[in-house]
Parts: structure tokens; C-alpha cells; sequence
């Protein structure tokens, strides 16, 4: 399971996005704004690329409150996705050698 000790600071998430995998899922937390309101974005996607090379419709993002309780928030959503969609994670792996270099 994914652990609120794996993701750094509130600090560092005002600054940058973070990234992280657990055993075949991916994940990217970043500050967003919309309408002057900042949330957290929290996306999954199955490895083994990155977030900018994985079509869109492989990604699954959620919105939280930009503050301690939003990043807790977001730790329980991605554990329940790693949960729900188990064998998604576990085939990623196999992905590999779908990887074609231009």
C-alpha cells in the first residue's frame, strides 16, 4: 500500500509535482488551479512510461482539497484504485515491449 510517508511535503507539492509507482501503477500529484480555486490532482496510470508518454485515456485522475487532508485523501483513492483494478497493474509489466522508439 501506498503510504501518506511516500509522498514529500505540502511545501514541496506548492512548488512541483510529484511522482511515485507502486507495484505497476503510477502515480503524479500536482497543484491545479481552476477559477482561482487550487486543488490537488492526483492521476494513476499503469506502467511502465511516464505520464507525458501514456495515451490520456490510460490515465484516471481524481481532485482533492490542496492541504494535509487532500493529500491524505488522495493516499486512500490510490490504494482503493490499486485495489479495485489489481490485475491492471499486475499485466503493466507486460507493456514493455509495446515501447517503440521514433
Amino acid at each position: 500500500m501506498i503510504q501518506r510517508d511516500d509522498i514529500l511535503s505540502m511545501e514541496y507539492l506548492k512548488k512541483t509535482e510529484f511522482t511515485g509507482c507502486h507495484k505497476g501503477m503510477r502515480y503524479r500529484l500536482e497543484k491545479a488551479e481552476n477559477d482561482g480555486e487550487v486543488r490537488l490532482k492526483c492521476t494513476v496510470w499503469p506502467e511502465p512510461f511516464n505520464f507525458f508518454t501514456t495515451p490520456g485515456e490510460e490515465k484516471e485522475s481524481a481532485l482533492f482539497a490542496f492541504e494535509e487532508k487532500g493529500v491524505m485523501d488522495a493516499v486512500a483513492w490510490m490504494n482503493e484504485r490499486w485495489s479495485e483494478e489489481k490485475g491492471r497493474w499486475d499485466r503493466a509489466a507486460d507493456r514493455w515491449d509495446s515501447y517503440q522508439m521514433k
